[in-house]
């Protein structure tokens, strides 16, 4: 077993942008929502630059890269214009996640495979750069193999269909999906590969995959938005009834 390292927490700041998004204007802000989950312990911020620009614009991801203290992490596909980006910007890492502009979210993993002729040479610019880069794949070996051979540092699993399976109550494709995972994460570690996990996460699921020894960081972004709305509406509501009451009280004086 390897040693317990510190699993650190990385917050992905793309659903506060899709707010942003369906009103147009600055509010809410995905560079403040990211200095507010540092603040509050995150250990390095991932945002995805689609190429729709759907949810996280280029400005966000300059200010991101000027403004935060802590790495950013840079969601992309591996194209010309992202990688481009990419080395433009310089983020502490990039994680390469496919990409289809149907999709809602991302739906699963990197075909890394038969996707590796266009990869290795992406793959080798940003490392190149200094660019810390991830393969966001499933947890199957071979795909695990191929990061390692066009010499990717690091992989993320897709945890999805796990955590879909918990969530749908299907026992048994729960555990044959925890064992890939947990198998898949002894492989990549043994290959020499940092190993990372995110997709549907949620509190209970997360001190599950906590438990994996051979996993260093966690990517978690629409869960924490969806628990920032339940557990900060509340007192938002309150600050506004304040300011509301603290005007009448002006023009009654």
């Amino acid at each position: 077993m390897p040693s317990i390292s510190h699993l650190r927490l990385g917050v992905n700041v793309d659903h506060v942008a899709t707010i942003r998004n369906a009103r147009g204007g600055a509010h809410p802000d995905p560079v403040h929502a990211a200095k507010i989950a540092i603040a509050a312990g995150a250990e390095s911020i991932t945002a995805h630059l689609r190429e729709d620009r759907r949810h996280i614009r280029d400005h966000d991801i300059a200010r991101l890269k000027a403004e935060i203290t802590k790495p950013l992490n840079f969601e992309m596909a591996a194209t010309q214009e992202m990688t481009a980006i990419a080395l433009a910007t310089r983020p502490h890492a990039a994680c390469l996640v496919p990409e289809r502009r149907q999709e809602i979210t991302t739906e699963g993993g990197l075909d890394a495979v038969a996707q590796h002729n266009v990869l290795a040479p992406v793959v080798a610019k940003l490392v190149e750069a200094g660019i810390r880069v991830s393969l966001f794949i499933a947890a199957d070996p071979r795909q695990i193999e191929l990061a390692a051979r066009i010499r990717a540092p690091a992989i993320e699993i897709h945890t999805g269909a796990w955590c879909e399976a918990i969530a749908g109550g299907h026992h048994a494709s729960a555990e044959t999906e925890w064992v890939r995972i947990q198998e898949g994460a002894r492989l990549a570690h043994g290959l020499g590969l940092e190993v990372h996990a995110g997709h549907g996460l949620n509190f209970t699921t997360v001190e599950a995959i906590a438990t994996i020894p051979e996993i260093v960081e966690l990517n978690i972004g629409h869960f924490l938005v969806g628990e920032a709305i339940d557990g900060g509406l509340a007192a938002a509501v309150a600050n506004m009834r304040a300011a509301m009451d603290a005007g009448r009280a002006r023009i009654a004086a």
